[in-house]
């Protein structure tokens, strides 16, 4: 697929610097981009390589002032970051959208309910009484159980596994490897030291314009629902536990594991290999930094969490820098002490 600089820049509505004919069909790294290949400029420290770089097309900010001549025509955007996001999305887009059929060999029962457009790639199953939207794109080796429904435009990359009775909306991307509605891990202690089972019959729910890492686990409710609300982004090797609610556009980076019934609410970031323990609530647009432990609801919005078990950054800041210090602060006590006892 090859695009012109004049159809890239009315694409993401920007302007034109150079020659508008010039044709990309790849992108590339500023300092790494070749003729053919578009690249972008967001970060200044980079900026040398502009003046340097083969890349045919730039996309750079509109207040960018040139310190030499470049070879490379430049799209002028507000934001060249989002733009060049904008742009990888709807190059995605159009590569999935070629993808139509059911490839051979594949398992679909005959009541399963199938949209326009879906593509269903070799060694994949659907169950009984499936409901698959339109442009629904399964890549290999997906399995999706009875009862499942999912909605238009999603997408579920290779070895995907969707148990029963779960539901997952529009624009879900969900990557290889993941499990959604595996069972909770609900087990009642006996009076002989062992554990009895406790089926675990509710789903998971997944809201529109969600997208999930590669190998996570999202556990289907005790009853109910565990559920992820819309625009949920999830990085790899998350797990959440059964009947967790996730609140919409929340963020949650690598390594984080969520306890059972805990709820998070919308905006909120954490970063990686973050714990949370079970039944909190965590409110509204709270930051947690990497590594930090959960122990007890945060119920003021907006609050940047650190440590383990987790306080406020700022508290956290300062009791760290005298834990660093705990060794010379012993020292003098001790020092103190002997010159009282003289």
């Amino acid at each position: 697929m090859q695009f012109t600089a004049a159809q890239i820049a009315l694409l993401i509505q920007g302007k034109t610097e150079g020659d508008a004919s010039v044709a990309v069909s790849s992108f590339g790294k500023i300092e790494e981009a070749q003729e053919g290949e578009l690249a972008f400029l967001a970060n200044p420290k980079y900026e040398e390589y502009l003046y340097t770089t083969k890349a045919s097309i730039v996309l750079v900010n509109e207040d960018l002032e040139l310190k030499e001549n470049i070879s490379a025509t430049l799209i002028r955007v507000p934001d060249a970051y989002s733009a060049f996001a904008t742009l990888l999305t709807k190059y995605q887009e159009i590569a999935t959208q070629q993808l139509s059929g059911i490839q051979q060999p594949s398992y679909i029962s005959q009541s399963a309910k199938l949209g326009e457009n879906i593509f269903v790639a070799a060694f994949s199953y659907i169950g009984e009484n499936v409901k698959i939207g339109n442009n629904v794109k399964l890549f290999a080796g997906v399995f999706v159980g009875d009862n499942v429904s999912i909605d238009d435009n999603t997408i579920l990359q290779p070895g995907v596994k969707i148990y029963h009775n779960c539901i997952l909306g529009k624009n879900v991307t969900i990557h290889a490897g993941t499990v959604v509605g595996s069972d909770g891990f609900g087990f009642a202690p006996l009076a002989d030291g062992s554990f009895k089972k406790i089926p675990q019959i509710g789903n998971v729910i997944i809201e529109d314009d969600v997208e999930i890492g590669a190998n996570c686990a999202i556990d289907r409710a005790t009853l109910g629902s565990t559920i992820l609300r819309k625009g949920v982004k999830f990085d790899n090797l998350i797990h959440i536990a059964h009947n967790v609610e996730v609140g919409e556009n929340s963020f949650l980076a690598a390594c984080n594991v969520v306890a059972g019934s805990t709820k998070i609410g919308k905006s909120c970031m954490f970063s990686g290999q973050v714990g949370i323990v079970g039944h909190l609530q965590i409110a509204d647009n709270t930051v947690v930094t990497a590594q930090s432990g959960i122990s007890k609801s945060i119920t003021k919005k907006g609050q940047v969490i650190s440590g383990s078990p987790g306080f406020e950054a700022a508290k956290y800041r300062k009791a760290f820098i005298h834990f660093r210090n705990l060794e010379s602060i012993v020292q003098r006590i001790d020092h103190l002490e002997k010159e009282n006892k003289k």
